[in-house]
């Protein structure tokens, strides 16, 4: 019961990134956020090449964009069932369709050098799909400004 309830707690919270308005659009805020990772804030991050940082624009889409100043400081947030939907999509669905296509070529075959090619082309398919329903897909996953 308890395990329930962190569970459920932690679905609920949210994914947030400070940013910096760097443009707006009727309907649009272009935001500038800077990803880290999770070692970036060490002592020693500038010595090491596990640190790392890179700055994503995110576009939010809200019908108040006017009440946004390019250079103001905001804050973006979504939800963690959003990311999981997004991890999904991007690493976990292909990962079960070039496992399924892998074992199906090696049993009808039995080349292992084919099933491996075989499962590494399935993923040209996926994702040009996904590329193709990017904007069907992309409004399902929306952020919002806090």
């Amino acid at each position: 019961m308890q395990c329930k309830l962190v569970i459920a707690k932690l679905m609920s919270t949210k994914i947030s990134h400070s940013g910096v308005v760097e443009s707006i659009e009727q309907g649009c805020v272009h935001v500038r956020i800077v990803q880290t990772s999770a070692c970036a804030a060490c002592k020693v991050a500038g010595y090491c090449n596990a640190a790392e940082s890179k700055e994503k624009i995110i576009d939010v889409y809200c019908n108040d964009s006017a009440s946004y100043a390019v250079g103001q400081a905001v804050t973006v947030s979504a939800s963690h069932q959003m990311a999981g939907h997004a991890l999904l999509l991007a690493f976990g669905l292909p990962f079960v369709v070039m496992v399924a296509v892998l074992v199906t070529v090696l049993l009808i075959t039995g080349d292992e050098g084919k099933a491996a090619l075989g499962g590494l082309l399935s993923l040209l398919p996926y994702y040009g799909l996904l590329w193709l329903f990017r904007n069907q897909i992309g409004s399902r996953f929306a952020f919002a400004i806090e």
